[in-house]
């Protein structure tokens, strides 16, 4: 499974979107597109995150821009990988 896949799954799970997640793509807008996507979630989301890539996410690594789209998240987490 790539980033991007297991990134769908874990926006499905968190905001419980079904199968709206699977039309996602990298343009798709997150942090102020999906009314489910608020504060709490993000905090979900980072952590399911951490777990599923074995990162650790500092808060001040933490922006509005990391959670603008799909494909923003997916850029953040393969560099986080790639250290």
């Amino acid at each position: 499974m790539n980033t991007e896949a297991k990134l769908k799954r874990i926006l499905r799970d968190v905001l419980q979107l079904g199968d709206r997640a699977e039309s996602l793509n990298s343009g798709s807008g997150l942090l102020g597109s999906l009314p489910e996507f608020d504060s709490m979630s993000v905090v979900t989301v980072v952590a399911m995150i951490e777990d599923e890539f074995g990162v650790t996410v500092a808060d001040d690594e933490l922006s509005a821009d990391v959670f603008a789209t799909l494909g923003a998240l997916e850029k953040f987490v393969a560099e986080k990988t790639r250290t």
